[in-house]
């Protein structure tokens, strides 16, 4: 077994071997755990205390990401990724070139006056890492800064937007990047999302894409006992180079209380 598919099944076996499961899952208005991404952009929801989640990410070109993080107190998390391309299949697995890494801190709580705002840095970006440009096909958010607000409206509708700094700057893109989305809940299991990532920080000569931003949808339903899945169309706008109708991925979300 190579090293990165080690370090898979680590991530994998470390949810599995620790706690009970934790409930309704993320989507839908009986949901009891916070949505704390929509497609690729952080919201500012978190992890309750003594919770630990195993994130999953099918992406294209047989692409697996693996993620585990840990609500540390109510206001804080951590977590770790790491994944590749190529794992499904028969081609020479491409694995990233080092585990991502992620923390999040809620400054302020949710009132009738002010939204969620959070904190935090997260190093993982999406759909692939690049060796020749030293980056990952969406660039990781790096430091980010970000708010939520949670409307009843036939359900719950959440709205979310904020700013990131990039470290992934080998392209000499050094640029602020801004970011925004909707979730709004369709009954008691299933919620949608929308996003639209500028992609500000992507937009210079060496750019993959077309300076378009990328829009960004998905379906999640809360399965049941921890378990949330979600199906995501993504650069619906058609921003990549290599792109007809969208990127097709799969999320698999498993949450537990230790």
């Amino acid at each position: 077994m190579l090293k990165g598919q080690r370090i898979l099944l680590v991530l994998f076996l470390t949810v599995n071997l620790l706690g009970q499961s934790h409930g309704q899952g993320s989507a839908g208005t009986n949901g009891d755990a916070e949505l704390r991404y929509l497609v690729d952009i952080p919201t500012a929801g978190m992890l309750q205390k003594g919770s630990i989640v195993l994130d999953v990410d099918f992406y294209q070109e047989g692409g697996v990401l693996l993620g585990v993080s840990l609500g540390v107190l109510d206001r804080l998390s951590f977590g770790i990724s790491y994944g590749g391309s190529k794992l499904i299949g028969a081609d020479k697995a491409n694995m990233n070139s080092v585990p991502g890494v992620n923390i999040k801190i809620r400054v302020i709580e949710e009132s009738v006056v002010l939204p969620a705002i959070a904190i935090g840095f997260d190093s993982q970006g999406r759909d692939g890492y690049i060796k020749d440009l030293s980056r990952y096909v969406i660039k990781s958010p790096g430091f980010y800064a970000v708010t939520s607000r949670n409307y009843l409206l036939l359900g719950f509708l959440s709205i979310h937007g904020g700013v990131n700094y990039s470290l992934e700057r080998s392209d000499d893109d050094k640029d602020v990047n801004i970011f925004a989305g909707i979730e709004k809940t369709l009954g008691p299991t299933v919620s949608i999302m929308l996003e639209y990532n500028l992609a500000s920080n992507d937009s210079h000569a060496k750019a993959i894409g077309k300076g378009r931003g990328y829009l960004n949808a998905g379906l999640r339903w809360s399965v049941g006992s921890g378990l949330t899945l979600g199906v995501n169309l993504k650069d619906i706008i058609r921003n990549g180079t290599d792109v007809n109708v969208g990127n097709r991925t799969v999320r698999i979300e498993f949450v537990k209380a230790l």
